[in-house]
């Protein structure tokens, strides 16, 4: 047996996915080979001798946490196991991605320098949202949450509030709350700014707001934010996590939204460079042509 501190590895994928089929194959068998005991959060018909367990009892059960195939595994992964202290590393399929950097071409010597402990930790924090203060989160993102018209083309009316002072009262499609990690995500879209990845803070920007003065703001991440609906509101609105299934929201509803009390520790190469990342997304290495 390799000389590694994860005895124990969960494989987390987000269905049996044929296209994963012979990337879960060989992590699987990657690890196998080093008499590593392997666990995975689905049943795959493709690897019927690897043993099944839930997502809830990988913190209890495993030593390290992979998800296969990109930034998108890597947030349910990071969603699912917040709260526990289990470190998640992402093997990446297909196109380049800012959380998942261990590659299939490179599988073997990266996953080597990682499992024998030559890694770099990257702890990033998450938000929550309740309808109510005092209530259980109804979401929990790692890039975002975002208020927006719920089936409509219509606007939607709200108020925000930051640490119980009033902010502005607008008109937009949404409204999105993103952390460092999501500020390249929708938030970049909508005209965000980009955040260092090591910064403590949040950005909101409106999505298509019907005022020109509108404008991202950047606030400290220990601040709670509150969204009201206006009860003028012609159509209901989603709070939507990670773009994923949200919850429904009616005129005069009330979210809050705030850093949640854990964070989720990412593991990289040692190399792993956010900038390099940002330069080949975005192309900003290209040069310039006449």
């Amino acid at each position: 047996m390799m000389n590694t501190p994860f005895k124990r590895i969960g494989l987390f994928i987000r269905k049996d996915d044929p296209v994963l089929e012979s990337a879960v194959i060989q992590v699987s068998e990657f690890l196998q080979s080093r008499a590593l005991q392997v666990f995975c959060n689905e049943p795959m018909s493709f690897l019927p001798a690897v043993e099944v367990i839930s997502i809830g009892d990988f913190p209890t059960t495993c030593d390290l946490t992979i998800a296969i195939g990109g930034d998108g595994t890597m947030l349910s992964a990071s969603r699912a196991l917040a709260g526990s202290a289990l470190p998640v590393v992402g093997v990446n399929v297909g196109r380049l991605g800012f959380l998942a950097d261990v590659t299939l071409n490179n599988l073997h010597t990266q996953l080597s320098r990682i499992l024998e402990g030559h890694y770099r930790h990257d702890c990033r924090f998450l938000l929550e949202a309740h309808l109510k203060k005092g209530e259980q989160p109804i979401s929990i993102a790692m890039n975002d949450i975002v208020i927006h018209s719920h089936q409509s083309l219509h606007m939607i009316e709200f108020e925000t509030h930051i640490n119980g002072r009033f902010l502005n009262s607008q008109r937009a499609d949404g409204l999105v709350i993103a952390t460092p990690t999501g500020s390249t995500a929708y938030a970049m879209s909508a005209g965000g700014p980009i955040l260092d990845v090591d910064l403590d803070a949040l950005v909101l920007a409106s999505v298509c707001p019907h005022t020109l003065s509108n404008r991202p703001l950047v606030i400290a991440a220990s601040s709670v934010i509150d969204i009201t609906l206006s009860e003028k509101n012609i159509t209901t609105a989603m709070v939507t996590p990670d773009g994923r299934p949200g919850h429904l929201l009616e005129p005069g509803d009330s979210i809050r939204i705030q850093r949640h009390p854990h964070r989720i520790d990412l593991l990289h190469l040692e190399d792993h460079d956010h900038y390099s990342i940002l330069r080949a997304k975005l192309e900003w290495g290209r040069k310039l042509t006449c």
